[in-house]
């Protein structure tokens, strides 16, 4: 089993564009899961728009990455090890882990995703939060309406 996780911290705040200097790239020890955790293996890592704000130092809808902090996401996982009767070791799930590549997680706020539906890559893309917002701006703002064509 892993020991370390590589993490991408938020090694400053971007002022405009983030640049390769806002960020630092680290191996940091795990911990063996406690009780009702789990050990995952990020296979995915939803790159979303929102996260650029989360960068400031600002109030806003979602509280600011702390400079020295994980930079926060939502990701597909696998369950390494389990101490959950939840989960099992090759289970797939969706967890907001972040930019790592393993991390321990409490098995209350894991999601499993069933990787005979659809690609696993799709529950933090089209089926995940990226694809929700897509369908509520079409359908609740833009209200389609049918019409001709026109031809």
């Amino acid at each position: 089993m892993p020991t370390t996780s590589r993490q991408v911290l938020l090694a400053s705040r971007p002022r405009g564009e983030p640049t390769p200097e806002n960020f630092s790239l680290v191996d940091t020890s795990l911990a063996d899961p406690g009780p009702d955790q789990v050990l995952l293996q990020i296979r995915y890592l939803s790159l979303d728009p929102y996260m650029r704000g989360r960068m400031n130092d600002a109030k806003s809808y979602a509280a600011p990455v702390p400079v020295g902090g994980v930079m926060e996401g939502g990701t597909v996982a696998e369950v390494l090890l389990s101490n959950s009767d939840r989960f099992r070791a090759g289970d797939i799930v969706l967890s907001h882990s972040g930019w790592q590549s393993h991390a321990i997680a409490d098995a209350k706020d894991l999601r499993k995703v069933d990787p005979t539906a659809a690609p696993i890559s799709t529950a933090v893309g089209v089926l995940g939060m990226p694809g929700m917002t897509a369908y509520t701006g079409l359908l609740t703002i833009g209200q389609p309406k049918p019409t001709r064509s026109g031809r």
